[in-house]
């Protein structure tokens, strides 16, 4: 790495990762743009660890009283820095995080939130104990008091008491209720977010707050779901989430990511790990892996995962080696949510159509009750919030929208097997799905893997599940157990000046010698359709070599070609080109 210039990997304290001189990608200008917004309160949503900590953490330090002595040293050569608004540190933040809070049971939840509520609040006090009075005193009253409302109400009037104005932070606003949906209990649900809920009760106060000394706040989750069920309680914060303003707010551009690349001497990376690579050839790994969010359908710039962007520096700086991993395993577990929220016939059926067509046409919806949140558009724009679905583009009435990038395939192919082993009961072993994938590499032969998926997976399926079967779940088997081994990067439905092809299995840097790379085009007929073979070939070959007479493959050495028809649950024929 460059002398002084640290990847702040995990890195949410915005203040630390300034003092101690992490790099920063600025995004500062965004602090304007809210202030200068016409609402006070603000609600945004992003997925799991896509920066929302970290940009709170900012504007918990750009506003904050209690940092006016430090701020050129923060903010100074920042674009906020140089653009100073209003209301910089004019306020006494009062910062909440519900993440971590105890579901098991609604006597728990109550506790954890209350306990959140009261830390929140010492903390509170003894940041700003030189401006509060009698916060000692204030502190004693608050541990004497188990209503909500009356907690947060002994805080709110300490503050009127000495003409201040709050700006209010809310971190992971939907953790605890996320947990609570995902398991499925609508009862506990209603019992604390709804009628004379806890939480509502919470909303409300806040929402008192905001005629006297609460003057703003920002929240962040990853749902709205909550949101519409506290509208009755807490209706005057403006949903940000979709504005086309704030689409590049969190997450990287790919300017940003290139500056990235800039600070991260390329040169002594491939040198210490032994890997050649190009500028140009790692942005476009960089790209096919990590980018592709889109929040606003009219927004002109997709947006990088930062979590994954900062993680795969980090570990190429870490191990001098180019990363075996492409994935986060944080992000991983985060992800692994989806498991959990197929708690119905219909969601599991819309999912694998998504993953069969890698998308779907759809609405997004800016909110949604727990009561209706498996209809379809809204389980889709969950979906969406979640970063598993992106904006593709407008059609017609609708969004296209699509998997926004290779790691997500990943994910949604590993829940594809774990559906496949659970449902069907078929036991796939590892080690000769590596070594047929091998032979593909290393050997040129396509035959050992499609055997091996055929026998193992097609064929122990019943009658009746084959009635379900088509070229595009053939297609996605064939993905599924792709990842098996590190080399490939197969995409699907790539497109190219000839058309899109069925599955192109692209070499991984990281596995520089092989020797190998294949166009596959499928095609799949039924057993009653095994006479339209002949006339499968001729169509597959037609494709297949208008594909490979792309400018894409001109010059490619070592380019192998194969079209492979399925017929009804076992039988395969290839031929290769």
């Amino acid at each position: 790495m460059v002398e002084n210039v640290k990847i702040p990997y995990g890195i949410s304290n915005f203040k630390a990762l300034r003092e101690e001189k992490y790099l920063y990608i600025d995004k500062t200008k965004y602090i304007e743009t809210i202030e200068n917004l016409n609402s006070k309160y603000v609600f945004f949503i992003r997925p799991r660890r896509f920066g929302k900590s970290l940009f709170l953490s900012t504007l918990e330090n750009y506003y904050d009283i209690n940092t006016d002595s430090i701020f050129r040293d923060l903010f100074g050569d920042l674009y906020i820095g140089k653009n100073e608004t209003k209301l910089k540190n004019s306020y006494l933040i009062l910062k909440l995080n519900f993440s971590g809070l105890n579901t098991d049971t609604k006597e728990k939840l109550e506790r954890s939130f209350r306990l959140s509520l009261v830390d929140a609040a010492k903390i509170f006090l003894s940041k700003y104990e030189s401006v509060i009075k009698d916060a000692s005193k204030i502190e004693s009253e608050m541990k004497s008091t188990t209503d909500l409302r009356n907690l947060l109400a002994l805080l709110l009037n300490a503050v009127r008491k000495v003409d201040k104005k709050i700006f209010l932070i809310v971190d992971e606003y939907d953790h605890f209720a996320n947990d609570i949906i995902a398991m499925g209990d609508s009862t506990f649900y209603k019992d604390v977010i709804r009628a004379t809920g806890f939480v509502r009760d919470f909303y409300e106060a806040v929402k008192i707050g905001t005629e006297t000394v609460i003057d703003r706040i920002f929240i962040t989750g990853i749902s709205p779901v909550m949101l519409d069920d506290l509208t009755s309680g807490f209706n005057m914060a403006s949903n940000l989430t979709l504005d086309i303003n704030l689409n590049e707010m969190l997450g990287f551009t790919e300017k940003e990511v290139k500056d990235i690349v800039a600070n991260c001497n390329l040169e002594k990376l491939m040198k210490s790990s032994n890997v050649n690579i190009e500028e140009t050839e790692l942005m476009h790994e960089l790209k096919k892996n990590y980018n592709g969010y889109l929040f606003n359908k009219k927004a002109k710039h997709r947006i990088y995962n930062p979590d994954m962007i900062l993680y795969f520096f980090n570990q190429w700086e870490k191990s001098d080696e180019y990363p075996e991993k492409l994935i986060d395993d944080n992000v991983k577990t985060d992800y692994g949510r989806l498991n959990r929220l197929m708690i119905n016939d219909e969601n599991r059926l819309k999912l694998e159509e998504i993953i069969k067509n890698e998308g779907i046409v759809s609405n997004i919806v800016t909110r949604f009750s727990f009561d209706n949140m498996n209809d379809e558009d809204n389980f889709v724009s969950l979906l969406f919030y979640m970063g598993l679905l992106t904006i593709d583009y407008q059609e017609r009435t609708r969004l296209k929208l699509k998997t926004p990038n290779y790691v997500i395939n990943t994910i949604f192919w590993e829940y594809f097997d774990k559906k496949l082993r659970k449902e069907h009961n078929i036991i796939i072993k590892t080690e000769p799905v590596r070594l047929a994938i091998e032979k593909m590499a290393y050997d040129g032969e396509v035959e050992p893997y499609i055997n091996y998926i055929s026998q193992n997976v097609l064929k122990p399926l019943s009658n009746r599940d084959m009635i379900k079967i088509d070229e595009k779940h053939i297609k996605i088997t064939l993905f599924t157990y792709l990842s098996a081994s590190n080399a490939y990067r197969p995409t699907s439905e790539r497109e190219i000046e000839n058309g899109y092809i069925d599955i192109y299995l692209e070499k991984d840097p990281r596995i520089p010698d092989v020797k190998y790379e294949w166009l596959l085009e499928l095609k799949y007929l039924k057993k009653s359709e095994e006479k339209q073979i002949e006339k499968a070939k001729i169509e597959g070959l037609k494709q297949l070599r208008r594909y490979a007479n792309s400018s894409e493959f001109q010059g490619k050495k070592n380019l192998k070609k194969a079209l492979i028809i399925f017929s009804g649950k076992s039988d395969y024929v290839i031929v290769e080109e």
